[in-house]
């Protein structure tokens, strides 16, 4: 099981099968297997393949391999006809532990190999223990409170809100009160942004000079973060709430830790922490296992933090999915009796107490939903997809219980040109002939084409050109070239000099001024930034969006593309998060059985961060 074993593999001409198909393996693989035999100075039957395969896993967004779920078995290559065999688990755990290449947790070697038999590259081992060790400690800090000015400050902030039942957002704002950490997960409406807003106005009216950094993983999900916590604050202040709130900007994680394009440091970290009392990670599901580990180790002694975030959204594209590991309590929430004292005194409601695993004691899941009413097809779609209950879902859409939820299969991509017409006429004609570039903003949020896939012709770049061809046709565009007039566009990347960031969405317009095409993109208290064309970041046309890139958007009616054919990228989260970023209505084009199909296959990324998290360490 040597390098040399891998066969024709190790040949980087012939690793792709018939039709361009990908092989299991890819060079970058192969090349990390090949130096980790030389540096063991050794033909190792089992590490070869184990390089290989924890590079492959690592490129897919897991954090380690379970070899336990490979041992014994073979590799099976559909793209090559190819199979590798694996040791079994015992003789394969003796022949990596004898390699010098291979460290138990704690070591610094390239590959890790913990008790539970999951194998790390060092760099991902050290982030998930450090991340771990991190929020577990700051599980731990609590913070001394006057339950009387607290119970007074809840009875300002939810006058009116008491309808007997528990009002969890009631509960959310107390977690963030009680200590160090405060996690809040829940769907789209659910009212985690409100709860942030009372968590920050209330530490503000205990501590006027406290520093608050608000924070998301991309430009877009920071720019409505910032415009969530504004309405919130304004209706709160508006409602008589004595409020005494710091000014607070919005960024991104990167730019909060001040990453340094093509370098590995950052300006903050724990030998150079970040100033605020106070960090709020907005849209946590986003963010990936790395960053998340950077960003708590930057926190100052006695810093909150707030982690906020949907746990059954689309993961990271960077390895991790670390919402979901610390998200995942099984049947419900656990406090324990001191947080259900808390809870009692400050609220009035009795939770019964238990014995908390993890950061379960900080921990608050919101359900209930402000967004949709309880007659809207898009919610309860959105319920049965979370819960994968995939006769319910394709029953309901396809019965027309709901004027807001249709399904429509779209068999072959010679049906598409006609299906978008309509759709792209009703949803972008407005927006290409509006007056004013504010105008223009507004009416663009109104209406999103989602597809699952970047490539292929129901992939993003293909749908693209065909809402130009199908726009230009009708002489709402002239698209000869890349740049024109009306042209939407996404930003793919971060720009700190031009504060333009991955996720941004701007214009390509002709400038009033002196007519040149330049491209605009909304600024800070309803302005309006110009940039040069010759300074525009990495970006890509914005008529169609995928999945992931739509995630901290949101839209009044979302065209839910999905391919013919079935793909590993359709998963449940992929298919949760397109419908949840619609607000009014939805359109799944795709069949049942595909449908049914992504609903089934849940995301699975692998890790021990649950398991740190609940002290069953490997």
């Amino acid at each position: 099981m040597s390098a040399t074993d891998l066969g024709p593999y190790l040949n980087p001409d012939d690793i792709r099968g018939s039709y361009n198909e990908p092989a299991y393996f890819a060079h970058i693989d192969l090349h990390f297997a090949r130096l980790m035999e030389h540096l063991s100075q050794a033909r190792d039957p089992g590490v070869s393949v184990a390089a290989a395969l924890v590079s492959r896993y690592t490129r897919q967004g897991h954090i380690c391999i379970d070899l336990a779920s490979h041992a014994g078995r073979a590799v099976e290559d559909e793209a090559t006809g190819r199979r590798i065999e694996c040791p079994p688990l015992n003789e394969w755990r003796e022949a990596l532990a004898s390699s010098p290449v291979v460290g138990s947790p704690g070591e610094y070697r390239p590959l890790i190999l913990d008790s539970a038999s999951r194998l790390y590259l060092w760099r991902y081992w050290n982030h998930e223990s450090l991340l771990a060790e991190k929020l577990l400690a700051l599980g731990r800090q609590s913070v001394p409170l006057d339950i009387g000015a607290i119970r007074s400050r809840l009875g300002l902030h939810f006058s009116g809100n008491d309808t007997g039942e528990i009002d969890w957002q009631k509960v959310a704002v107390l977690m963030g009160l009680k200590g160090a950490l405060c996690i809040i997960t829940g769907g789209p409406g659910t009212g985690k942004t409100t709860v942030v807003s009372h968590i920050l106005a209330m530490l503000a009216h205990l501590d006027p000079r406290i520093r608050v950094a608000l924070t998301a993983p991309t430009g877009k999900a920071a720019q409505r973060l910032d415009e969530s916590l504004g309405r919130t604050i304004r209706s709160l202040q508006e409602a008589g709430v004595p409020l005494t709130m710091p000014a607070l900007r919005a960024s991104t994680i990167h730019r909060l830790l001040g990453v340094i394009p093509g370098r590995a440091r950052v300006r903050h970290s724990a030998d150079n922490p970040l100033p605020h009392d106070v960090v709020v990670v907005d849209e946590a599901s986003m963010t990936s296992l790395s960053l998340m580990s950077r960003l708590v180790q930057a926190l100052k002694p006695g810093a909150r933090l707030i982690l906020v975030g949907d746990r059954n959204q689309l993961s990271s594209v960077e390895p991790g999915h670390v919402l979901g590991d610390i998200c995942d309590i099984g049947s419900g929430p656990c406090y324990s009796r001191e947080t259900c004292g808390l809870i009692r005194e400050a609220a009035g409601y009795e939770l019964a107490g238990g014995s908390p695993e993890g950061v379960q004691d900080c921990l608050v899941e919101l359900k209930h939903t402000h967004r949709f009413g309880p007659e809207s097809g898009i919610r309860q779609i959105s319920e049965a997809v979370r819960a994968g209950d995939t006769d319910l879902c394709v029953r309901m859409i396809l019965q027309g219980e709901f004027p807001d939820v249709c399904m429509q299969e779209i068999p072959s991509p010679q049906l598409l040109p006609g299906c978008l017409e309509q759709a792209a006429l009703q949803g972008y004609g407005p927006c290409l002939r509006a007056a004013g570039v504010g105008e223009r903003f507004d009416l663009f949020a109104g209406f999103r084409v989602l597809c699952a896939l970047r490539e292929g012709p129901f992939g993003v770049g293909a749908i693209n050109r065909l809402i130009e061809k199908i726009l230009a046709e009708k002489g709402l565009i002239r698209s000869e070239s890349l740049h024109y007039h009306g042209r939407p566009v996404l930003v793919t990347s971060n720009d700190y000099t031009v504060r333009l960031f991955n996720g941004d969405i701007g214009f390509i317009l002709q400038d009033e001024l002196d007519g040149e095409l330049r491209a605009f993109f909304p600024g800070p208290d309803g302005t309006v930034r110009r940039i040069s064309l010759v300074r525009l970041p990495e970006h890509e046309t914005a008529f169609a969006m995928t999945v992931h890139k739509s995630q901290g958007s949101e839209f009044s009616r979302v065209v839910l593309l999905l391919p013919p054919k079935d793909s590993p990228v359709l998963t449940r989260e992929l298919v949760y998060t397109g419908i949840t970023r619609a607000s009014r209505r939805l359109d799944i084009w795709a069949g049942p059985e595909i449908f049914a199909t992504a609903v089934h296959r849940r995301t699975e990324r692998m890790s021990g961060l649950k398991d740190l998290l609940k002290g069953r360490a490997g």
